[in-house]
Parts: C-alpha cells; sequence; structure tokens
C-alpha cells in the first residue's frame, strides 16, 4: 500500500475549491494553506495560456523533513503518508527549511477570520491544533481512515485530482500513469521521491 495523487494540470482551472476545501476539513487559521493552487504563464502572445499547480505536502518517500527532525515528530507510515506529531514537535522549523516544496506552516495563533472573535467552528476547529507547532498536509490520513478519498479530491470540480494506491495496477492513480501522456515529480533531482505526479 502506497497512497499517492496524480494531478492532472489540463483538468486544472484554478478554481481554488480544492485550497477552500482544505481549509473547510482541517480548520486551518488565516494565512495557513495546507493546499494552494500557484499559477504559471506559459508560451508568448498571442499563443500564452495559464497552467494551474495544485500544491501541498508530496508525502515525499524519502522526506527531507523526516531527516531533519530533531525530535522525531515528522515521522513517516508504512503506506507513505508524512505526518507530524504535535506533541513531539518543538516549533524549530527545521523541517520547514528542510522541505523544498514550502509546503509546511507553524500554528502560531489562534485568531479568526472575522474581528468579532472566534466562530462557533474556529473554537472546535483550532482545538486540534498545537499552538507552536508545525502543520501540513496530511493526505487527510483521518478520512482514509473510513475509506473516504481527501476532501480536496472529493470537492474537485473537474476531477483533476486523482488518489489512490500507487501498489495497486488496477487503481485510478495506477491507469492515469499508464496513460499515453507525459507525467512530472517535482524537484525529482533532490531525489525525495515525491508521491504527487503530474499529468502535462
Amino acid at each position: 500500500m502506497h497512497w499517492g495523487m496524480v494531478v492532472d494540470l489540463k483538468l486544472c482551472i484554478g478554481c481554488n475549491s480544492c485550497v477552500d476545501a482544505c481549509k473547510a476539513e482541517n480548520g486551518t487559521s488565516p494565512g495557513i494553506f495546507w493546499n494552494k493552487v500557484l499559477e504559471q504563464e506559459v508560451g508568448t502572445f498571442p499563443n500564452a495560456r495559464r497552467v494551474f499547480w495544485p500544491m501541498r505536502c508530496m508525502h515525499c518517500q524519502d522526506p527531507p523533513c523526516k531527516q531533519e527532525c530533531p525530535t522525531g515528530a515528522t515521522y513517516q507510515r508504512p503506506d507513505g503518508i508524512v505526518l507530524i506529531d504535535s506533541n513531539k514537535c518543538i516549533g524549530c522549523k527545521a523541517c520547514m527549511v528542510a522541505c523544498p516544496y514550502d509546503s509546511r506552516d507553524i500554528f502560531e495563533n489562534k485568531k479568526g477570520y472575522f474581528s468579532e472573535g472566534l466562530t462557533p467552528f474556529e473554537v472546535q476547529a483550532y482545538a486540534k491544533h498545537v499552538k507552536g507547532a508545525v502543520q501540513k498536509c496530511t493526505f487527510c490520513s483521518h478520512r482514509l481512515e473510513k475509506c473516504l478519498k481527501p476532501f480536496c479530491v472529493d470537492n474537485c470540480i473537474t476531477g483533476a485530482l486523482i488518489f489512490g494506491d500507487l501498489d495497486d495496477p488496477n487503481s485510478e492513480v495506477s491507469q492515469a500513469l499508464r496513460g499515453a501522456r507525459g507525467t512530472i515529480r517535482l524537484k525529482e533531482e533532490l531525489r525525495t521521491k515525491p508521491s504527487i505526479y503530474y499529468l502535462t
């Protein structure tokens, strides 16, 4: 079992529904994005176009963040998912520096989105986060335990996000990778072996 994701760049329209879904599901505070969409302009006028790159933790098979964590707070499950034990994290930010994908944030305050104070949702959501601890995408591991896909995948309106077991040749992700189109993994030269592939 090796959980992974395929992102179809031709289907992503940059709507940010995955970003909103992630914030709603995980209750992250203002300024913290476990999931983001970067924009790139390619080509030249009159044939210029934009490409949207959904970004999150790459759940690397050889994660540099895990190697640099001095307390063992960052760890990797047998199924490939890289997680953080907030109770072991001392907020040194070594993992944030080590991550080549800029996919980690630190939970430093419980400020809400509205000046009137925290909403009931925020009160409940922020209680799950440890102040001063680093946090990031978990591939919605809590949903996987219930046989559900990550919330961003379920809420992608174009089907650009494909999730499944990379070790299963019959899974949706494996079938997508066997297609005729080219695939890339970001910063492969670093040999981190990301679990997220992009269809070009």
